[in-house]
C-alpha cells in the first residue's frame, strides 16, 4: 500500500522546471529522416537485399558513396572532437553486411528470447540512450543488406511445442530506418509463414502505412515506446510526439475491416522516471491511451525504470554535455550482474512504490493486457 509519505519521496528531481499542470499534448509526426551521407561497402552490394535498399535511397534523392573496401571510414573527427564524429555518424546510413557472428543469436529477455538485428544504430537523439556503451565506435546506422540470410537463421532457434519470440529492435529503432531499407517489412513477411515464431519490435516513430496491408498473420508484436510528457519533450529528439505514437499504435491495432494492421500490439514504458508531479504526467498518458484503444485488442505493456552505467554515463555526458537527465549516482542503488558489471537504479523502496503504482493504474485501465515485466 502507498502511503503519502512514501509518494512525496518519490519526486526526486530528475527534471528540472517542469510545470505541476498537464502538458498540452503535441501532435507532430517525426521527421523522415534522411541522412546526410550514405555510404555502401562492396560485399553489401553483392547482396540482393542491398541492392533493393539502394533503389530505396535513390529514390529519396540521396547522394549515395560506394566504398572501395568493406572497413567504413571518415566518421571520426580528425581533430578528436566527440561532439563532431556524433553529428557525423548519426547523419550517416551505412549499408553493409552483417558479420558471420550475427548468425550466432543471443538471448534478451525479458523481452525476448533472442535478439535479431536487422540493424544497428538509431536516427533519434534520446539523451539516455541505451546504445551508449553498448555498441562500439561512432553511433553511425548499419542496416544489414544479408537481412534474408539473416530471417533463415531464426529457423534454427524454433522449438518444438512453443512459440519462440525475436526481438529486433534491441540495437535500432527499426521503424526509424523503414523507408529506407524495408527490413522490418520483410521481417513482418517472413515471421508470417513461421507458425512457432513471433516477430517483436519497439519505435518512438510513428510512419507506420507500409505496414498496414502486410500479410503478418498475427505473428508481429508492433509495441511503441511511450513515456511521459515532460520526458520525451526534453530528452527523446527527433522522434514523433507521444499523440502521434499513440495513434500509430491504434490504427496498428484495430481490425483490418476497420481499416488498421489487426496486430498485436504493446506498450514499452521506459525509461520511467519520478519526475516532479510524475503520478500525474503519467495518469495522463494512460488516459490519452486509454481513449484511443477504446476497442478489444490484443495488448501488452512493459516497465522499465530508468538506468545506467558508468561507461553509458561517460558516454552519453560526452554526447549531450548540456543534458537535464540526472546521471549523478548519488541516491541510486548499485545493481550488479553475473559477470560483475554493475547499473545504477533507483533504491529498492521507490522502485517498490512506483511498481505499485503503475501496476494498479494499468490494471485499472486495461484489466485483460498483461504487465510482461518490471524492471
Amino acid at each position: 500500500m502507498l502511503t503519502s509519505g512514501s509518494l512525496v519521496a518519490l519526486s526526486d528531481t530528475l527534471l528540472t522546471d517542469v510545470p505541476a499542470p498537464a502538458l498540452a499534448p503535441r501532435t507532430h509526426s517525426a521527421k523522415l529522416w534522411l541522412p546526410q551521407r550514405v555510404v555502401f561497402t562492396p560485399d553489401a552490394l553483392d547482396e540482393e537485399f542491398g541492392q533493393q535498399i539502394l533503389a530505396r535511397v535513390t529514390a529519396q534523392n540521396l547522394e549515395v558513396e560506394l566504398l572501395k573496401s568493406n572497413r567504413l571510414t571518415g566518421l571520426r573527427d580528425p581533430g578528436g572532437d566527440v561532439r563532431a564524429t556524433y553529428r557525423t555518424a548519426k547523419n550517416t546510413l551505412a549499408v553493409v553486411k552483417a558479420p558471420a557472428g550475427a548468425l550466432r543469436l543471443q538471448p534478451t529477455p525479458p523481452s525476448a528470447d533472442w535478439q535479431l538485428n536487422l540493424a544497428e544504430g538509431c536516427p533519434a537523439h534520446c539523451q539516455y540512450c541505451y546504445l551508449a556503451g553498448s555498441l562500439s565506435g561512432p553511433p553511425v546506422v548499419k542496416a544489414f543488406a544479408n537481412l534474408p540470410q539473416l530471417l533463415q537463421n531464426t529457423a534454427s532457434y524454433e522449438q518444438a511445442g512453443r512459440v519462440v519470440s525475436f526481438e529486433a529492435s534491441c540495437y535500432t529503432d527499426v521503424l526509424g530506418i523503414e523507408h529506407l531499407t524495408g527490413s522490418l517489412a520483410a521481417a513482418v513477411r517472413h515471421f508470417s509463414q513461421r507458425e512457432g515464431a513471433q516477430l517483436r519490435f519497439v519505435s518512438k516513430y510513428n510512419h507506420i502505412d507500409s505496414l498496414l496491408s502486410l500479410p503478418h498473420q498475427g505473428r508481429t508484436r508492433a509495441r511503441f515506446s511511450l513515456n511521459a510528457e515532460p520526458v520525451v519533450r526534453r530528452l527523446e529528439g527527433g522522434t514523433a510526439s507521444v499523440e502521434a505514437r499513440i495513434q500509430a499504435l491504434r490504427r496498428l491495432a484495430l481490425p483490418v475491416g476497420e481499416g488498421g494492421g489487426g496486430y498485436r500490439v504493446g506498450v514499452v514504458l521506459a525509461p520511467i522516471m519520478p519526475i516532479p508531479d510524475w503520478q500525474q504526467h503519467y495518469t495522463d498518458l494512460f488516459d490519452r491511451l486509454q481513449q484511443a484503444l477504446d476497442f478489444d485488442c490484443d495488448l501488452t505493456v512493459e516497465f522499465i525504470t530508468h538506468r545506467f552505467t558508468p561507461g553509458s554515463k561517460d558516454v552519453l555526458l560526452q554526447w549531450y554535455p548540456n543534458t537535464s537527465l540526472d546521471l549523478s549516482e548519488d541516491g541510486r542503488a548499485v545493481k550488479r550482474n553475473k559477470f560483475g558489471g554493475l547499473k545504477y537504479v533507483y533504491q529498492p523502496e521507490q522502485m517498490k512504490a512506483m511498481k505499485a503504482w503503475f501496476y494498479a493504474e494499468w490494471q485499472r485501465r486495461f484489466p485483460h493486457a498483461p504487465v510482461q515485466y518490471w524492471t
